[in-house]
């Protein structure tokens, strides 16, 4: 017989003791269970014990968390949060150095647990923390240790950040500005000043006073602590006011942060992990941030500068048109004429055509950086099109406001960063002025692409359309620099892109004949099957996944593994990413599949509905899941991307007998069929397949007929 529900079968230990086996009443009161465990070996004052987890983390157990607890787990008698916290305040405060240094140590490890947390704040244990680092008598492992408990003691959102005192951020900041200083204080230093920046708008501002940004370019050519410092620099760009985000860029820029970057991180000696790919994508986005305020400002067509940009550009393209001694009316027209060849829709007052936003004055912004810098592109693209028959031409100025437009769509201008996110372009960091030479390599491609097409006016919507698909194809291919992405875009012509578009239509319509739709369902089971097989082989494989509510700068993980024979879950924490496979054996938590109700995912996931879980962004929903199983509890998950979700989704649904339902299925399913349909009818290839069989021939008049053999 199972045992009940509400009883979990534990090992209890006790430092020079033999442990004790077992079993936990849930519905009795924990202090209840606590003195039993003390009783047993003679124990007095139970009040002053606790029980935490033997292995991993070693959080204490408390009546919210004990639901946690499953069969086979093993736990430790120690001493209670609140007498924990007041000895180790008392340690701290010693004057053994000695006895000090393993205080803090402790601490460190102590205050990632919010009950213990919780119990150390309460007394008043942040100050004390606060006054040791202020003292500035701390150095080496014991400051280290001081700042890793600071920073996890605040990480749990118990004390508001705008507490912190002055001569606190001075001395932190100190730390960061000085040279020679250890890269564990270093590393500590800089996110607890990320943390002050994010979460207080008055710690900003002191922050930015003690903090200069040369200094923490200077920190970008140490691997061990790189991440730390773009992720302050991302911290103070994110926060700036609006009036000196642009400030800001142009000292990076003077400081040369993009060079930086570029030789030291991204081709440097070292891989880029997830963190630091995603603060990449952070500086990238908030730097194509500082062009909203151009991209949402209309023209004001009564501006004399504004026009005279127009102006500026017309003079550039038929420079040796103009005749001093016209007169007025013939400038004007001469003027309409000449504003028709660039383009704009508006012929006699362009003006009116930069009035829309997005992009507004971006797109004009564009136009004369290609028609200064790239003079000759500029005025071999007007010039081969005033010269086409009319309905050929392509319309430059319309085009490139278009472009303009099309651009700020692909990369999100104007949109705050995701989280979770690390969709870098490299290439972007290899040009002071990255944002325009995109510009000008793409509206050469729309030109190129709009004669390919042999496009009129009328096409101008369908040429727009092939034209982003060509751009984002290319980025997809994450070139590495400018000409790179100008040799993705040769690859990608027109007859490209629709041969890619018939290839993906194939791939997921294929022929529509009856013929052809009875052959597809006859292989579908077949290939079905070898999906399922290939998930159920991933799942043997195993997972690693990121232990929910840990900052992203101190991941702790763990794995999950399919048992071969497809009957239990096994799945334990890890102190850092395996290198290879995880035996079963480091693995000490198991879930038989028998015992699994369903799988959910997104917000139907318990850890999705809780209120602090990740802000529930939508990123972290796409990739949640959770196995429901007996009695009553949850394994929750966060894949590390959407094809793990995937496989992992399948996988378990496949392993409950349920239907393979993801994205992922569907594209390995249509793409193995297509495989296998063209491979089947490879021999009647130009052969028109029929929508009905062949009608039966008529009976013979007689069935006399026989076969001799001679």
């Amino acid at each position: 017989m199972p045992p009940p529900a509400d009883i979990v079968k534990v090992a209890i230990e006790w430092p020079g003791a033999n442990a004790q086996l077992i079993e936990i009443d849930q519905k009795k009161p924990l202090s209840s269970i606590i003195r039993e465990v003390c009783d047993g070996w003679s124990l007095s004052g139970s009040e002053q014990f606790a029980l935490r987890y033997a292995d991993g983390p070693q959080l204490y157990i408390t009546e919210q968390s004990r639901s946690e607890i499953k069969n086979g787990t093993i736990l430790r008698l120690a001493i209670s949060p609140t007498r924990a916290a007041r000895q180790l305040l008392e340690r701290i405060q010693s004057h053994g150095m000695d006895a000090r240094l393993e205080a803090l140590k402790e601490l460190a490890k102590l205050s990632a647990d919010g009950t213990f947390a919780t119990e150390f704040i309460n007394m008043e244990g942040i100050v004390v923390l606060a006054r040791l680092v202020e003292s500035g008598t701390h150095f080496g492992e014991m400051l280290a240790f001081t700042l890793t408990a600071f920073l996890e003691l605040m990480d749990h959102g118990i004390v508001s950040w705008d507490l912190i005192s002055l001569s606190f951020i001075k001395q932190i900041a100190g730390y960061v500005n000085q040279p020679m200083v250890d890269v564990s204080i270093l590393q500590r230093s800089l996110a607890i000043l990320e943390s002050m920046v994010l979460n207080s708008h008055s710690l900003y501002h002191r922050v930015a006073q003690e903090i200069t940004v040369g200094q923490l370019i200077a920190h970008l050519s140490n691997q061990e602590i790189q991440t730390y410092a773009i992720a302050l620099i991302n911290a103070l760009f994110l926060k700036a006011p609006e009036d000196r985000r642009q400030e800001m860029a142009s000292t990076l820029a003077q400081k040369h942060l993009r060079s930086i970057i570029l030789n030291h991180i991204i081709r440097g000696n070292r891989p880029i992990k997830a963190e630091m790919a995603h603060q990449l994508y952070v500086l990238q986005v908030l730097t194509f941030n500082l062009l909203e305020e151009r991209m949402m400002t209309k023209m004001d067509p009564s501006d004399q500068a504004q026009r005279d940009i127009i102006f500026e550009l017309r003079r550039i393209a038929f420079d040796g048109d103009n005749d001093p001694n016209s007169s007025t009316e013939k400038r004007k027209a001469m003027y309409t004429k000449d504003y028709k060849m660039l383009g704009f829709t508006n012929h006699v007052n362009p003006a009116m055509d930069f009035t829309q936003t997005p992009p507004g004055m971006l797109a004009l912004d564009n136009m004369l950086y290609l028609a200064k810098l790239h003079q000759d592109t500029y005025i071999r693209i007007v010039l081969e099109n005033s010269s086409r028959e009319d309905k050929h031409e392509c319309p430059f100025g319309r085009c490139a406001i278009e472009l303009t437009r099309m651009l700020c769509e692909i990369l999100q201008v104007g949109e705050l960063p995701n989280e979770g996110c690390n969709d870098y372009h490299p290439m972007f960091f290899t040009h002071d002025r990255a944002w325009e030479e995109f510009f000008c390599v793409c509206v050469q491609l729309l030109n190129k692409t709009w004669k390919e097409m042999r496009a009129t006016a009328e096409d101008f919507n369908k040429v727009m359309q092939v034209v982003r698909e060509q751009i984002t194809r290319a980025l997809a291919m994450k070139p590495s620099s400018l000409d790179q992405l100008k040799s993705k875009l040769r690859g990608l012509s027109y007859t490209e892109i629709l041969r890619l578009r018939q290839s993906e239509r194939l791939s997921q319509d294929d022929f529509q004949s009856p013929p052809i739709i009875e052959l597809r369902e006859r292989i579908q089971p077949e290939i079905l099957e070898l999906i399922k097989q290939q998930r159920l082989n991933r799942l043997c494989e195993g997972g690693c996944f990121r232990k929910i509510g840990n900052r992203r700068r101190q991941e702790k993980f763990w794995f999950c593994r399919l048992s071969l024979n497809h009957k239990v879950l096994h799945y334990g924490d890890l102190e850092e990413l395996p290198q290879g496979e995880v035996p079963f054996e480091l693995l000490t938590d198991k879930i038989p599949v028998a015992d699994i109700k369903s799988v959910v995912t997104g917000k139907d996931c318990p850890h999705m509905k809780e209120k602090s879980a990740l802000k529930q962004n939508k990123e972290v929903l796409e990739l949640a899941f959770s196995i429901l199983h007996d009695p009553d509890e949850a394994l929750n998950f966060i894949a590390p991307n959407k094809y793990e979700y995937c496989i992992w989704t399948d996988g378990l649904c496949a392993l409950l007998g349920r239907e393979m339902g993801s994205d992922l299925t569907r594209s390995d399913l249509d793409t193995l069929i297509s495989m296998e349909m063209k491979l089947r009818l490879l021999d009647l290839e130009n052969i028109t397949i029929p929508e009905a069989p062949p009608p039966v021939p008529k009976e013979p008049s007689t069935y006399n007929f026989t076969y001799h053999y001679g």
